[in-house]
């Protein structure tokens, strides 16, 4: 047996042994594989991602009890919405992140993304946010290990429809501000954050209009081919002109961004 096919045997038995454990909490109904490691993309340096789809009353308690170390959280610990908390934890020498996820919330915003309906919710480490269409995305994307979850048969077209010209009007309406309240005044830190917030608003919208799912920012920017906006901070300066004209450079950046391919879907 070659080296790799043990790494990979190990690889399987650690992920069965701690997705048996998780599975098997009070009202758990499923886990998933998310992040890197369920779309193949990983390396050997990757954590890992697990959610647990639970119905009912789920207790953060039953989860420490299993003796992992690490932090575990409350529910609404990361800020409550969507995103409802988790846990940090190293098992077996290998960092594993555990993610709650609420089966009546993920029924709600199944429901409400069929219809181009979302939220855009506070979560830190995300600079634009996160559309509560994102648990959605993750149903499509993340790979079942145990129990069964819903999944939606493809984007939702309602969700192709809304979803770009909101973002593309909060992306508008950030460089708008930013342009008029913090440029003139060579605010140079609050422009370069508004043009990077600007920039993350733009790729979602890029994104739902091509009808691809989004889990997280990672390459966000990148898969919507919005690079070019790096050189624009790359070259910002404290003087008010100077601030003013790169603003006005996001915008014209960005506004191309937000006129539809052929054959795109129309609101």
């Amino acid at each position: 047996m070659s080296m790799n096919s043990t790494a990979g045997d190990d690889t399987e038995a650690f992920l069965g042994r701690v997705t048996d454990r998780l599975a098997v909490l009070p009202t758990v109904r499923a886990v998933a594989l998310g992040g890197s490691r369920a779309q193949g993309t990983h390396t050997s340096d990757s954590d890992w991602d697990l959610a647990v789809y639970y119905r009912g009353a789920f207790d953060p308690a039953d989860l420490r009890a299993l003796g992992w170390q690490g932090e575990v959280s409350e529910l609404g610990g990361w800020g409550g919405g969507v995103f409802n908390g988790g846990a940090w934890l190293t098992i077996e020498n290998r960092r594993v992140d555990i993610h709650y996820r609420d089966l009546d919330v993920i029924d709600h915003e199944l429901a409400e993304a069929e219809q181009g309906r979302f939220r855009i919710e506070p979560l830190m480490f995300h600079l634009a946010g996160i559309p509560t269409y994102l648990i959605v995305a993750e149903l499509a994307i993340n790979k079942v290990l145990r129990g069964d979850l819903p999944r939606p048969a493809a984007y939702p077209q309602a969700l192709r429809r809304t979803a770009p010209a909101r973002w593309h009007g909060m992306a508008a309406a950030t460089l708008a501000y930013a342009k008029t309240g913090h440029a003139p005044k060579g605010a140079l830190t609050q422009v370069a954050g508004a043009i990077a917030v600007a920039a993350t608003q733009t790729a979602h919208a890029v994104l739902a209009a091509r009808g691809e799912w989004v889990t997280n920012e990672k390459h966000l920017i990148e898969r919507a081919g919005l690079r070019e906006v790096d050189v624009v901070v790359s070259n910002l300066t404290p003087s008010p002109q100077s601030l003013v004209h790169a603003v006005a450079e996001a915008e014209t950046l960005l506004g191309q961004a937000a006129s539809p391919p052929a054959g795109a879907i129309s609101p």
